[in-house]
């Protein structure tokens, strides 16, 4: 694999190896827990209009990313841009997939615009050739190679895995596709068709292959992957997905013996009690799609929480380590925090405040129970991923980022993926000069589930969601009215 790849797998592997709630800024917000002091206040009338539109300014711009850098003729999504020659991300066709039905509610695209780009996304994937071959393949039982060629839609190259996670958050897109294009026109109901038929020839039961959970990818040359998904983390939507699948599904006491190894991460850090995952993206990826505000399995019912409240007490927990701020990192406080895996300055050292400290690049910065990891870079879809969990202190922080560091940070589409300010360059501190498409993702999402709740009541009504939540052992909340 590249050192991205290998990267983004450690970032998966972290458990492994290292051991509306969402309210109206104008209505207020609930206390992140029912055991916090913590009470925010309703805000005035201004400050929620002047939230409103800095939250269209950013979605809409995130949105553009995603819309001017798919490729128009095949629908593929870059994994990072601008990057000249760069791979597309599957995962990243998932979170474009999905902004494209948001620009429609938005006015950024019309229908008739988005039906064409999806169409021809969902036409490309499908046509695209599967198997065991090292070369001329897209994927393998219905899985897609994490990085495919921009162009002939191939693996790009022997280091990118068949991914079952990047492969479910396309499966994220695909569903949403075929929820929402609900009109009766020729082009709907093949979205519809398309979108099914993708999803159903995923063998979920092909990726089981170390007992009793899903590995977290295969490669022709070495067979599968030694991790699995094991432990709380962005594996909710890939274990929802393959338990509500209508071929290949995994039996529901899956679940269960998934949620089993979840022990060694419940509990308290920075004065909550709650499911940790350091990187904040292992709350919001899953969430993105599924709202979890009232849904509660075994395990939630046991430590009376849900999931939706278990990534606001995250949250909550990442601005409070800010705050603390026990590396000391230049501007870590109030409104400046949030880790994720992101990129970073590169592997370096430099002296700061008259000591040597190591620097990273791409990796899973986090904080949290299981571990802490963290060079003083922030990445701003942490809080812009997190809007829909707290949008109380998410968007401040977002809007003191683009006040404090202005045009260097915030640009024609949105935040650049991370910045540094205790790492000094000739142009001061480090700011990264591309966006990533599975941290832009999160950002137009989350801040238009919390605008609206859009993503998130289309995938109500999709019944393989539903599924898999049912044999999961899911009840509450709008899971039981029905769709």
């Amino acid at each position: 694999m590249s050192n991205i790849s290998v990267l983004r797998y450690l970032s998966q592997c972290s458990v492994a190896f290292i051991g509306f709630w969402a309210v109206h800024p104008a209505l207020g917000a609930e206390s992140p827990s029912k055991v916090s002091s913590s009470v925010v206040q309703p805000v005035s009338a201004v400050t929620a209009a002047n939230d409103q539109a800095f939250a269209e300014d950013l979605e809409h711009k995130t949105f553009d990313w995603f819309w001017d850098y798919g490729v128009s003729h095949n629908g593929l999504v870059p994994d990072r841009a601008p990057l000249p020659h760069g791979a597309a991300s599957i995962a990243s066709v998932g979170f474009g997939l999905t902004a494209y039905g948001i620009g429609v509610e938005r006015g950024y695209v019309t229908r008739d615009q988005a039906v064409e780009r999806t169409l021809t996304t969902l036409r490309f994937l499908s046509r695209l050739p599967q198997g065991e071959a090292a070369t001329g393949t897209a994927g393998n039982h219905g899985f897609f190679y994490h990085f495919l060629d921009p162009e002939t839609g191939l693996r790009v190259a022997p280091w990118s895995e068949l991914s079952s996670i990047d492969t479910a958050l396309l499966m994220g897109g695909v569903l949403f596709a075929q929820s929402y294009y609900d009109h009766s026109s020729a082009q709907e109901g093949e979205i519809r068709s398309l979108a099914e038929a993708l999803y159903r020839r995923v063998d979920w039961r092909w990726m089981k292959n170390h007992g009793p959970w899903l590995s977290m990818g295969w490669t022709p040359e070495h067979g599968f992957l030694p991790a699995d998904w094991k432990g709380y983390n962005e594996g909710l939507l890939i274990y929802i997905l393959a338990l509500g699948a209508p071929d290949h599904a995994l039996a529901p006491e899956t679940w269960h013996q998934w949620t089993a190894t979840y022990d060694a991460q419940w509990g308290e850090f920075q004065g909550r009690k709650f499911l940790n995952f350091a990187p904040l993206f292992g709350h919001q990826y899953s969430e993105s799609w599924i709202d979890f505000r009232g849904l509660q399995d075994d395990f939630n019912r046991q430590h009376h929480t849900d999931y939706f409240q278990n990534s606001r007490e995250a949250v909550y927990a990442q601005k409070s380590y800010a705050q603390h701020n026990p590396g000391n990192w230049k501007d870590y406080g109030d409104t400046i925090w949030g880790l994720t895996a992101s990129d970073g300055p590169g592997d370096a050292t430099q002296p700061y405040k008259g000591e040597a400290r190591h620097y990273l690049a791409y990796s899973a910065r986090g904080a949290g129970k299981d571990y802490v990891l963290d060079d003083g870079t922030i990445a701003p879809t942490a809080a812009g991923g997190s809007v829909a969990f707290a949008p109380e202190i998410a968007l401040p922080a977002l809007k003191a980022m683009k006040q404090r560091y202005g045009d260097r940070l915030y640009g024609r589409y949105g935040f650049a993926d991370a910045f540094n300010p205790s790492f000094k360059t000739e142009k001061g501190m480090w700011v990264d000069g591309q966006q990533i498409g599975i941290d832009q993702g999160p950002i137009v999402i989350m801040l238009e589930n919390w605008r609206s709740g859009f993503v998130w009541n289309v995938m109500k009504k999709n019944p393989f969601i539903r599924q898999g939540l049912h044999r999961a052992g899911f009840t509450g909340g709008w899971l039981d009215k029905a769709p």
